[in-house]
């Protein structure tokens, strides 16, 4: 019987495909352009057996072999951010704190406290903000040129030459003789603004590149080495390789701030903002080596605008008065039936050059993009780590350590966990059947990201109460001027880091391989730019806890965004419960079909 059940299964696959390709020939017969016709996702389940509704209960799910292509991407990756966050982690200091006597590059020396432009705290956290907000605001124009006109490939080239401009600029602020001045404060904000931009149009696509390596896009059965039938998963696939992409995000921000918090202690602001330029340039060349060897999208034209209109056609009719049924309206499950070509009564709008399952594949989007709007609050959370955090270690002692080095427990916690999730974790769950699905992990994600602030919050408090100057430990200064610290140990701030590492794993992770499994074929870099729009929004909300962001009020600071993050997970959990047990279903949509109008 369950051989029948798979018969019938890839039989009615190998239908949908007849299906698909009548509908492509038909459309191209009156001249539209076939997009999605030219993915080759199809052509990867040729001789593959589907599983029926039984062994999709009963057997096991395992991953697939990850492309050799996306770890070339992942390189690409390393070098960006090593960039982005080498130069990123010495932007406290180096506005924060003052230029030391007698430097002329910035550098503290041993004992010393380096800096550069001695702007203070709160410009720090709001300059470090901004550039948050903007590195995450960009990606969404990056991701319509893709989507639209480049495809993703051109539009990260392009993104990485702007970027490198940025970082050239940002060299010229701390160089001797500009470094301190005023000049050098235009010509570092200049640097953050051109930098964003270049990062954030190369965060829209060389995520969704990187996961589009992968071609199989249905579950299949295989059987094992030791005989045993298992099913696998292109979801679990999709994780895996954004666990290795994040690991290699990783790899390159810890050797990048390590490195730069040491050259900016010990030679100067010029070689910190230097080496990481450096490094970048071998982003460009692995891009050159791998041009036609990358598995890339076309982009689709209008499809941004046909998608406009097929929410504006869905919502006709379900507006009122009374903004609660309009809301149950707009929210109701049959919401984009209406907007189905085969639902059409009469002749149908020129712009519906689509099919029903590519509404169907909108839908999923749109439910994922729901998902991400609590992800502001997560990653307000996460956001502590690039400023307060770095901040409260200058206030502990380092016994020599520059304050920001211990930043770099997060990165190096994450090497360690991510195989440890990849090849322990995630498979013990597997093989006890207990399904952690995404949902449930970004879920917990919240929790773990609140579990890293209440940390923070009892390190703030023992700072306060064994400082010399209680509640103003950061501003604390004996006669002569140098630093009055607490004797607390910089490393008891392990357990913050050590937290968000693995609410990193669970949230953000989770939420790269969310938005592209969820996202219609030709919109994942708009998707994605969704996605990471959500850290943009953290960064805007981050703006309003500037004035927390200071003595005595850390404290206060730290707790508030804890309880935000738990409740949010609470709440998070409850309403996506419905949607969590679509999961499978949503992932095993058939492929739409999308004409450009």
């Amino acid at each position: 019987m369950a051989g029948l059940d798979r018969d019938v299964v890839a039989a009615m696959a190998v239908a949908d495909r007849h299906e698909a390709t009548s509908y492509d020939a038909s459309l191209e017969k009156k001249g539209a352009t076939a997009h999605e016709s030219m993915d080759d996702s199809d052509d990867a389940h040729v001789g593959l057996e589907f599983p029926s509704e039984e062994e999709l209960v009963t057997l096991r799910r395992v991953s697939d072999d990850i492309p050799w292509t996306a770890f070339l991407i992942a390189v690409v990756e390393l070098a960006e951010r090593f960039s982005y966050y080498g130069a990123t982690a010495v932007f406290t200091n180096f506005i924060q704190q003052p230029l030391p006597p007698g430097s002329s590059t910035g550098a503290g020396g041993g004992s010393g406290q380096s800096g550069a432009l001695g702007k203070g705290q709160r410009m720090s956290t709001g300059l470090t903000t901004f550039y948050q907000f903007w590195s995450y605001v960009t990606p969404i124009a990056g991701a319509y040129i893709a989507d639209t006109y480049w495809g993703r490939y051109k539009t990260v080239c392009v993104s990485v030459g702007i970027a490198m401009l940025g970082h050239v600029i940002m060299i010229i602020s701390a160089i001797p003789g500009v470094i301190g001045s005023n000049a050098s404060v235009a010509l570092f904000i200049l640097s953050l603004i051109v930098t964003g931009a270049g990062a954030g149009g190369f965060k829209a696509n060389v995520s969704p590149l990187v996961a589009e390596q992968y071609r199989r896009t249905k579950q299949f059965i295989r059987t094992t080495k030791s005989g045993v039938r298992v099913i696998v998963d292109p979801s679990l696939t999709t994780s895996r390789i954004y666990m290795y992409f994040y690991l290699f995000i990783n790899i390159g921000a810890l050797v990048g701030q390590i490195g730069m918090v040491y050259a900016e202690k010990y030679v100067g602001y010029w070689l910190a903002f230097t080496l990481p330029t450096c490094v970048f340039l071998i982003s460009p060349l692995v891009l050159w080596y791998g041009h036609g060897k990358y598995r890339t999208s076309p982009p689709t034209g209008s499809v941004l605008p046909t998608t406009l209109r097929v929410w504006r056609y869905a919502a006709r009719g379900r507006w009122s008065w009374n903004p609660i049924r309009t809301v149950r309206n707009l929210t109701s499950d049959d919401f984009w039936e209406s907007a189905k070509p085969s639902k059409v009564v009469g002749e149908k709008p020129r712009w519906m050059k689509y099919d029903d399952n590519w509404v169907n594949e909108l839908r999923r989007g749109f439910k994922a993009c729901s998902v991400f709007l609590w992800y502001p609050i997560y990653w307000l959370s996460y956001n502590q780590l690039n400023n307060n955090l770095i901040s409260q270690a200058a206030t502990m002692t380092t016994h020599g350590l520059p304050n920001d080095v211990l930043s770099n427990l997060d990165p190096l916690a994450l090497i360690i966990f991510i195989p440890l999730c990849d090849l322990v974790f995630y498979p013990a769950l597997a093989r006890r059947r207990i399904n952690f699905s995404p949902l449930r992990r970004i879920s917990w994600g919240f929790y773990t990201g609140s579990a890293a602030m209440i940390w923070a919050a009892v390190v703030q408090h023992y700072i306060y109460k064994t400082n010399p100057c209680g509640n103003h430990a950061g501003t604390c200064v004996d006669a002569n001027g140098n630093p009055l610290v607490s004797p607390l140990n910089v490393w008891i701030q392990t357990g913050s880091y050590i937290l968000i590492a693995f609410s990193e794993i669970l949230a953000s992770i989770t939420g790269l391989e969310y938005a592209f499994t969820k996202a219609p074929r030709n919109m994942r870099s708009v998707v994605m730019s969704i996605y990471v729009f959500m850290n943009a929004l953290a960064a805007a909300i981050g703006e309003a806890f500037v004035s927390l962001s200071a003595d005595p009020l850390l404290v206060w600071n730290y707790g508030s965004v804890a309880v935000l993050c738990a409740v949010a997970g609470l709440v998070f959990w409850i309403i996506v419960r419905k949607l969590d047990a679509e999961e499978d279903k949503l992932n095993n949509l058939p492929q739409g079909c999308f004409k450009e109008y």
